[in-house]
């Protein structure tokens, strides 16, 4: 892998989060894509929908707590897939589920790779490693589970 490769992969990470966390403002507030209307609160799984949305894709943007944002982010996409357009046929070009499936698919990479060099999670491991100096260029981020 190049040594630009985990900067990449943070980049696709705060432009997804930002994009994801959109998504959720929008279902939460309507004016932001044109409806006009908001889910009633705490209406599954609308309303539950926004929220993992929204905050999930605010923890993705910035890197903190990435993992498990990703994990339950990307199992909501799942969710949306087959609750909301697998029933007409499993093609995503035949059911309009092409962007669930994205996020779906991309989500599940970041909660395996991590967050990579630029976010909160690698600023937090360093921290805790005494040396803020060090470059991050770890793919996985900060936080490895011990093997």
């Amino acid at each position: 892998m190049n040594r630009w490769a985990p900067y990449y992969l943070s980049a696709l990470r705060i432009v997804t989060g930002v994009l994801f966390a959109l998504h959720g403002a929008a279902t939460f507030w309507g004016f932001l894509d044109g409806r006009r209307s908001s889910p009633e609160v705490f209406a599954w799984p609308s309303w539950w929908g926004a929220v993992i949305q929204l905050v999930g894709g605010l923890l993705i943007a910035v890197g903190a707590l990435t993992r498990p944002a990703a994990i339950i982010a990307s199992g909501s996409m799942a969710y949306a897939y087959f609750a909301f357009h697998a029933g007409d046929g499993l093609s995503p070009l035949a059911n309009h589920g092409e962007l669930s499936v994205l996020y779906c698919w991309v989500l599940l990479l970041f909660a395996f790779t991590g967050p990579g060099p630029i976010s909160f999670d690698a600023l937090l491991g360093r921290r805790r490693a005494g040396d803020l100096d060090a470059p991050a260029a770890d793919v996985r981020g900060a936080a490895e589970p011990a093997l």
